[in-house]
């Protein structure tokens, strides 16, 4: 939703549910199918996201894309501008009707849906020209709306605890559509009913608790399809009025303390504690729950864990793709520092991990976990393990199982699963795992990383999903991965006493890949039992180099795939 940068609009709602309210004939609008992972990636021109689900989407087994926005909007630079329409025409700057067109259609030929983020609350807060040519006034869209069919109140929302002021008064000053209104109900289900004709599968129905329950059934049943997908912004807010358990009559509703949860137990308490993680924490049904680590407003305020998280963001997203509650969504940006700043190049993404683009959706730790998730469908959790602390493990029945190891040291342990024998590919390092006729295997993790088996991926040949810096095939080598903050025009760089790390010779030391950053990764094939010494070191655009303190690192490679580095620089 549009907040801006009105932190205070998010501060509002905190807390955990107290106890789930029934509500008769709940329609089960769960995504459909045996996909359900949705890639959000926002703010992406449309042509982009067709060519995504065309390489990544598709193969990699995503059910959905969502898009942003796609209506005419005020005009400007920053993100949010996306969330102040001004008519109903695909004539933002993410693209064209013909592109949008274009890009429903070829992802389908992808095997992969859409999902269209759906403005529906509010129009702008201003006056001018939009970005298709239309003029407006705050309460004037001309052909569409006049100010009979607002609200009657024209102050901003300032009680959470007073429905009327939720409902009824703008949100950060946005003009407030009287969804009550058969008109307006009729004009917003024709905008809807266009986004359909054109193949949209479904809507993210943004804003929702500012519009009665009610109002947005109203809408749905005018739909030409009533039975799209249909996914509700309703956030929880502890000692409000309106709860998204009211919004179960519809469909979906996005269960923001999900993610609240995720980022309190990844940053500060003990993964053990996610053991019976979902509805008996106070959430939604799971089959009408949408679920993420994070999306684009709670990263910008801090609500959730965001990419500048490291490998607790990483885990976490390993976690919730493995974990059976909820539909998924993975949210996929951009850099930001400015929280207001629009997507690079407007949108454009000429390449993952460049210009700003953060690709969460495809980095392999995050991808590879879809068709885990994919083959996992149906089968709850069985042989849960945890270390008391911050280490678990879990199946999923007898096609899929995961270890998390997000301690600060290495995890050896034998593990008992409940998978068929033989040979698997670890899918998270894409090194192979071999499991006993009881169902046991002996692994080690290295700190704050995965392991992720499923009877869909029996051997590493051919790739398991790619990402940063990761290869497909099970080599020998080193995987390193350091955590180090730099700015614009530095890269961090590793060498050692190896050619492969070039002979500590800076010039020729190769870079890491800054995909998950601050956490840089590269991978470097080296023969089994290779010890080796290594060092990081860190080059601006000038060429010049500074050296991380300390003595030399050390490592081996093991006789049989790669040995996991997991550091942090020093200073």
């Amino acid at each position: 939703m549009v907040r801006r940068s009105t932190a205070a609009a998010l501060a509002l709602v905190a807390g955990m549910a107290g106890s789930l309210v029934a509500v008769p004939g709940q329609a089960q609008a769960a995504p459909p199918g045996a996909k359900d992972v949705t890639a959000v990636l926002f703010e992406w021109r449309f042509d982009s996201v067709a060519r995504e689900c065309s390489t990544v989407l598709g193969p990699a087994g995503y059910g959905y894309v969502q898009v942003s926005p796609p209506q005419e909007h005020i005009r400007g630079g920053q993100w949010w501008t996306s969330y102040q329409p001004v008519s109903y025409k695909i004539a933002g700057r993410l693209g064209s009707r013909a592109q949008f067109k274009n890009m429903i259609d070829t992802c389908h030929a992808a095997g992969v849906e859409v999902v269209a983020d759906s403005v529906i609350n509010h129009m702008s807060a201003g006056s001018g020209t939009g970005t298709g040519g239309s003029s407006y006034t705050k309460y004037d869209y001309p052909g569409i709306y006049q100010s009979q069919d607002m609200d009657d109140c024209r102050s901003q929302i300032t009680d959470y605890r007073d429905r009327g002021n939720v409902q009824n008064c703008e949100l950060v000053g946005l003009a407030d559509l009287d969804t009550g209104e058969p008109y307006v109900r009729d004009r917003i289900a024709a905008y809807l009913n266009d986004l359909l004709s054109l193949g949209v599968d479904g809507f993210r129905i943004d804003a929702a608790k500012h519009m009665p329950a009610a109002d947005l059934k109203a809408v749905k049943s005018r739909l030409t399809n009533p039975d799209a997908y249909w996914k509700q912004e309703a956030i929880h807010g502890a000692g409000e009025a309106v709860s998204p358990e009211e919004y179960l009559g519809t469909g979906d509703v996005q269960e923001f303390r999900y993610a609240r949860d995720l980022k309190r137990v990844f940053r500060s308490e003990n993964l053990a504690h996610l053991r019976n993680f979902g509805e008996s924490w106070g959430y939604l049904p799971s089959g009408q729950s949408a679920v993420f680590v994070d999306n684009h407003d709670t990263e910008r305020v801090g609500d959730t864990l965001n990419y500048k998280d490291g490998a607790a963001y990483t885990l976490a997203g390993v976690f919730m793709l493995a974990w059976p509650y909820g539909s998924p969504d993975v949210h996929s940006g951009y850099e930001w520092s400015d929280k207001d700043a629009g997507p690079p190049n407007g949108g454009t993404v000429n390449a993952c991990y460049a210009d700003g683009w953060k690709c969460q959706h495809a980095w392999r730790e995050i991808s590879s976990m879809v068709a885990f998730r994919n083959t996992a469908r149906g089968q709850g959790v069985t042989n849960w393990w945890d270390n008391g602390g911050d280490a678990i493990a879990f199946g999923r029945g007898n096609r899929a199982y995961v270890a998390i190891n997000h301690e600060g040291s290495a995890l050896s342990r034998t593990f008992a699963t409940s998978l068929p024998a033989g040979d698997y590919c670890d899918v998270q390092s894409g090194r192979t795992v071999t499991v006993d006729g009881s169902g046991r295997f002996t692994a080690t993790l290295g700190a704050h990383t995965a392991l992720a088996l499923h009877t869909g991926a029996r051997t590493c040949s051919g790739g398991t999903g790619g990402g940063p810096g990761r290869g497909g095939d099970a080599v020998d080598g080193a995987s390193f991965s350091v955590t180090a903050t730099t700015v614009p025009g530095q890269n961090i760089h590793v060498t050692g006493d190896r050619a492969e790390l070039g002979d500590w010779n800076t010039g020729r030391a190769p870079k890491l890949d800054p995909a998950a950053h601050p956490v840089w990764k590269l991978d470097v094939d080296l023969p089994p039992g290779t010890a080796f010494q290594y060092k990081y070191l860190r080059k601006d655009a000038g060429g010049n180099v500074t050296w991380e303190s300390g003595a030399n690192r050390t490592a081996t490679v093991p006789a049989d795939g790669r040995v996991v580095l997991n550091d942090t620089w020093r200073p």
